[in-house]
C-alpha cells in the first residue's frame, strides 16, 4: 500500500526472530477445532414460545450447554418480568458454582425480556454475556 516493496525472505526473517511460524503451521486449528476446544466455556440462552392445552401462551427460558448439548429449563412464565428473568439468571450461577462448572461465555440474543440486571447477575459470576448480531435469526 506505501509503494515499498519487501522480498519474502525478510518478512520470513522477521517472523522468525519473532518466534513466528510461517502462516501454513499456524493455521492448523480449524474453526470447528477451536469451537470444540473452547465448548465447554460456553452457554447459549434463549426464549421458546409455547401453547399450554389450556391455550395459555408461555415463555420459557432454555440454556443450552455447547460441550454437551444438555439443555436447561430455567423456567416458564406466561409473561416474564425483568425480576422473574434476573432471579432465573442468579438461580443458573449458583447452579453452575454448584456443579464447578467453569463457563466463560453465555450467547443470548437482544430480546427486551433481558434486563441488564440478568447480565450484572452473570458478570458477576465471571460470564462474560454475549449478544448475537441485530436482527440475527437462527
Amino acid at each position: 500500500m506505501l509503494g515499498i516493496k519487501i522480498a519474502a525472505s525478510t518478512v520470513w526473517q522477521i517472523l522468525k526472530e519473532a518466534g513466528i511460524d510461517p502462516a501454513p503451521e499456524r493455521a492448523t486449528t480449524t474453526w470447528g477445532a477451536f469451537l470444540r476446544s473452547q465448548a465447554d466455556a460456553i452457554l447459549a440462552c434463549d426464549f421458546l414460545e409455547t401453547v399450554t392445552l389450556s391455550g395459555q401462551r408461555q415463555y420459557v427460558l432454555a440454556v443450552i450447554e455447547h460441550a454437551t448439548r444438555r439443555i436447561h429449563i430455567l423456567g416458564a412464565a406466561a409473561h416474564p418480568t425483568g425480576a422473574w428473568v434476573t432471579q432465573a439468571a442468579r438461580n443458573l450461577a449458583v447452579d453452575l458454582q454448584d456443579a464447578g462448572a467453569t463457563v466463560s461465555y453465555l450467547i443470548r440474543d437482544r430480546d427486551a425480556k433481558f434486563p441488564a440486571l440478568f447480565d450484572e447477575v452473570l458478570r458477576d459470576a465471571g460470564i462474560a454475556v454475549v449478544l448475537t448480531g441485530s436482527r440475527c435469526r437462527g
